[in-house]
């Protein structure tokens, strides 16, 4: 007996059928799939074609580029332009706000090409970031569209891929947070809904524990009394980190650097970037039952951006840690 698995492709188009809304998400999202696999191919051959070392140039946040990193940015940017859908996108590797069709386009993108570049070298995970928000639409009681950069809560979707396991989880407003596996050929198939596990023995912590001593005091002393609770786990790359936590639940944590022997390396304002980072994986985390706040507490979906490459301090996971976080916070 043949057995069929569903398709993402067929997944789509029944949840646009079901909740009565277009096929241009459709469009917009077989871009982004074919960008992933491409990203995904260049990958796997990099090491033969020379794509896995340094470019020679700084982005935006003063980081070293890797080839890689061109090469995963340009690839989305095609692919995002092409289907005439996109208003604007901003990317990790870019300075500026890219205008694509502002005109006719219906969609906001946000992405971060290749999360963790720096696991490249050594043939790592790195992920593929993305949140999508829509276009004030004609007639809204909101007005007309303004191009404001999109808080948390205005996101329609947000995914990662992570490359090159041949996994995709896909979130969608208020419709549940969907894993995908590549088979054979390259399709994705078996969507499987990721819900948090409520059972504590599986929950894992997951943070650069080289930064331990340059946090502030308030969270050495929460992770100091929860450690011996929870597994650690840290693969230094977002998406790999909560790939791992939507499977197992606990927690991942980025949090404020403010007691660094040196001050020029403190961030309190954070690390991660807000929209395409921090936002993506708190909404996938959200429509998994968990949640996500900011160092101060703020639930991180709720942060309106000021600037497109905005900071942020990150704490996402199971509810009940982030329950009792967000009260050790703001003791």
């Amino acid at each position: 007996m043949i057995e069929f698995e569903q398709t993402f492709h067929n997944f789509l188009m029944r949840h646009q059928e079901k909740y009565n809304r277009t096929y241009h998400f459709l469009i917009l999202m077989d871009a982004i799939v074919t960008a992933a696999k491409r990203i995904e191919l260049y990958y796997r051959t990099g090491a033969l074609k020379g794509n896995l070392g340094v470019a020679g140039s700084i982005n935006v946040h003063g980081e070293d580029v890797m080839t890689m990193d061109d090469i995963a940015h340009e690839i989305v940017a095609h692919y995002l332009d092409q289907t005439q859908r996109v208003i604007q996108v901003v990317s990790e590797e870019s300075e500026g706000i890219i205008d694509m069709n502002k005109e006719g386009g219906r969609y906001f993108v946000y992405f971060d090409p290749l999360d963790g570049s720096s696991n490249v070298a050594h043939g790592l995970p790195v992920g593929f970031m993305f949140g999508i928000a829509k276009r004030i639409l004609e007639g809204s009681i909101r007005g007309p569209e303004d191009f404001h950069l999109r808080s948390g809560h205005e996101y329609i979707a947000a995914g990662m891929f992570v490359i090159p396991t041949g996994t995709f989880t896909l979130a969608l407003h208020e419709a549940g947070c969907w894993r995908f596996h590549a088979d054979e050929t390259a399709t994705y198939v078996k969507p499987v809904r990721m819900t948090l596990p409520e059972e504590p023995r599986k929950w894992e912590l997951s943070f650069n524990a080289g930064n331990i001593s340059a946090f502030s005091n308030k969270v050495q002393k929460w992770i100091n009394a929860n450690t011996d609770k929870y597994k650690f786990r840290y693969i230094g790359a977002l998406a790999g980190d909560f790939h791992r936590l939507l499977s197992d639940g606990g927690l991942f944590m980025y949090p404020a650097i403010v007691n660094h022997p040196d001050p020029k390396e403190n961030r309190p304002q954070g690390k991660l970037r807000l929209l395409y980072e921090a936002n993506v994986v708190s909404f996938m985390c959200k429509e998994a039952g968990g949640d996500a706040i900011d160092e101060t507490g703020t639930p991180i979906l709720d942060i309106k951006p000021t600037k497109h490459h905005q900071r942020t301090t990150l704490y996402v996971g199971s509810k009940p840690i982030i329950e009792d976080l967000s009260k050790a916070l703001k003791g």
